[in-house]
């Protein structure tokens, strides 16, 4: 529907060992032999950024990925100790967000690669939503494919149709080795994401086809294949009233770190 996956690309996952990119993982190898029977042969590799926090450790994924057969690359940054070093950090989980993406889209370049794939499914996109709306007044959400402002890579999320229920239900009855990712500077305090996501919940317990509905409305949204279409201020409103001088100079907005920025939730 999207072409998110054509004949001779080279498709770098993020994986971060939680359930979404785990599934995802399977779901591409799996894919890789679908498509061939169609013509399209792609080549599949995964990339971790570890941020080097003692509550986390994705050591294990080196040899799962090698007895699988997929090139990995398993980058290594002490991100929560440079942003504890930095002054002004307003938000550490959007700080570390860019710094990952920053080192996933070098490394892609690096290796050859020319399409990242992100394991954010329906629920994520969902939440974005309303993270937008809430926060910056604009309809958007994560697109589907689209290309980067550098022109050279994609970015595709093969999961939006996707549930997180069925994604966790794949990882335990396949008992994927899930990694819990523990970060201390996103239990310090109450993180936005985790508030929406118990705001639809509670709303979905009412409107049983809620998240569907949502699906049908979102679709023009990530049906978007370039970044900052929707941005543009409309009727001369500004953008946002909530974020500082800084923030808007360098581009990096509250739903534009939901959209290709996401990295520690989109990597799952």
């Amino acid at each position: 529907e999207y072409k998110m996956i054509e004949d001779g690309d080279r498709v770098l996952l993020c994986l971060s060992g939680g359930k979404d990119s785990l599934s995802l993982l399977h779901s591409l190898r799996q894919f890789q032999f679908i498509a061939k029977n169609k013509g399209i042969n792609f080549e599949l590799g995964a990339v971790t950024v570890d941020p080097m926090t003692p509550t986390y450790n994705p050591a294990p994924l080196i040899p799962y990925l090698r007895e699988l057969g997929v090139p990995y690359l398993f980058e290594r940054q002490g991100i929560l100790k440079q942003a504890e070093e930095m002054e002004e950090v307003t938000s550490i989980c959007s700080l570390c967000s860019r710094m990952k993406r920053g080192r996933i889209y070098n490394a892609a370049r690096a290796h050859k690669y020319n399409v990242i794939a992100m394991g954010q499914h329906l629920d994520d996109l969902c939440e974005s939503f309303f993270m937008s709306i809430f926060h910056n007044g604009l309809l958007r959400t994560m697109k589907a494919n689209y290309t980067v402002t550098e022109g050279d890579m994609r970015v595709i999320r093969p999961l939006i149709y996707v549930r997180e229920r069925d994604l966790r239900t794949f990882a335990e009855t396949r008992h994927l080795p899930v990694i819990a990712e523990n970060c201390p500077a996103c239990f310090e305090e109450p993180k936005e994401r985790h508030r929406v996501k118990q705001l639809l919940a509670q709303q979905e317990l009412l409107f049983p086809k809620l998240v569907h509905s949502l699906q049908r409305a979102m679709k023009p949204l990530y049906s978007k294949d370039s970044v900052g279409m929707e941005s543009r201020p409309m009727d001369g409103l500004p953008l946002q009233n909530g974020l500082s001088n800084e923030r808007k100079q360098n581009g990096t907005s509250f739903i534009e770190e939901t959209d290709d920025s996401m990295f520690p939730d989109g990597c799952g």
